[in-house]
């Protein structure tokens, strides 16, 4: 993803965190005046950080690759070990160097027979380029994407191992992006870099949909939400098209308990996967994405370098996405 800078974000806004074993595992929808009581399933972040572990120990995840293709075939067998109707959209994207890309999107439909649904996402492909890392040597290195890309993917195979076995009322399509992260490299600047190199994968899909006609309510895109102490701050493209979207998952989290890493303060403006499902699809689409306030670049002082690794993933991270994700799914009607 690249960072467009487009908003400088505001002052910060401290909010204590609450014991996040204190959570409620049921919650109170109130419908046509009456009570219910809804069940929420336990969010197990050694599952999710397993997940995470399993795909990096492909290697980089980069197109062309064969660490792609094992991951693949990894990400594939698990959507059809939960899900039924899995669909895998296959193609072919030029990349900003003239790069012919071999991409496989994936796609897991739960009860893709309710036309009332959401989706959630995350691109699964890893950078070429540590071309922010502090060694320049590195900068033409593959990065193991573990908080770019791996994070993500984790926590929603985890929340479609759940999904298996706990029906919510919604439909739910739990899609997996490629070719997100080859855009150029910032130390080799040129003619043709400009923000349209990134998210080839949601691209293609935002034009061409893995089934015809295809509608959702809203999406939700997941991109770093490892690190430790994450700060998940309103991206500016999510606050611009879906900001109702983006207020109610941000509640949902303080009010279980991770007002720790949800703050409500506004970020950046991020070219990522969601701005061109908005841009192109026009379907609501927000962004969770780790934005640090302290960093020069806007993102955790490992983006897009050779640190990204497993020592950087932090499991009460992935807690608190995937617990926050799992109550949004079961409370919507």
């Amino acid at each position: 993803m690249k960072n467009s800078f487009k908003l400088i974000m505001l002052a910060a806004l401290f909010l204590t965190a609450c014991n996040a074993s204190d959570r409620p595992k049921t919650s109170e929808n109130k419908k046509s005046g009456t009570t219910e009581t809804v069940r929420i399933p336990d969010f197990n972040a050694d599952s999710a950080y397993l997940y995470v572990k399993q795909q990096v120990d492909f290697g980089p995840r980069v197109p062309n690759s064969p660490a792609h293709e094992k991951c693949a075939a990894f990400l594939l067998q698990k959507l059809q070990k939960y899900c039924k109707d899995v669909v895998i959209q296959k193609g072919q994207v030029k990349a900003f160097n003239g790069t012919i890309l071999n991409f496989q999107n994936l796609i897991a439909s739960f009860s893709p027979e309710v036309n009332n649904r959401i989706f959630l996402c995350s691109h699964w492909d890893s950078r070429p380029f540590a071309d922010h890392d502090a060694d320049i040597n590195n900068h033409k290195k593959p990065i193991d994407g573990v908080n770019d890309g791996a994070s993500g993917v984790g926590v929603l195979l985890e929340i479609a191992r759940q999904l298996s076995s706990s029906k919510p009322e919604i439909g739910i399509d739990i899609i997996f992006f490629d070719a997100e992260d080859y855009g150029p490299p910032q130390d080799q600047k040129s003619n043709e870099d400009t923000e349209d190199w990134w998210g080839l994968g949601s691209q293609y899909w935002s034009r061409q949909q893995h089934v015809e006609n295809y509608f959702a309510r809203y999406g939700i895109l997941l991109d770093m939400v490892g690190a430790p102490g994450a700060t998940f701050l309103k991206e500016g493209f999510s606050m611009d098209y879906a900001p109702e979207i983006v207020d109610k998952i941000w509640r949902i989290a303080n009010r279980i308990g991770y007002s720790g890493y949800f703050y409500f303060e506004n970020g950046n403006y991020i070219t990522d996967d969601h701005y061109y499902i908005n841009k192109i699809k026009n379907i609501p689409t927000i962004d969770i994405i780790h934005l640090d306030r302290t960093s020069k670049t806007g993102f955790y002082h490992t983006w897009h370098t050779t640190e990204d690794n497993l020592s950087n993933i932090d499991k009460n991270t992935l807690k608190a996405v995937g617990q926050t994700l799992l109550t949004v799914i079961y409370e919507e009607n």
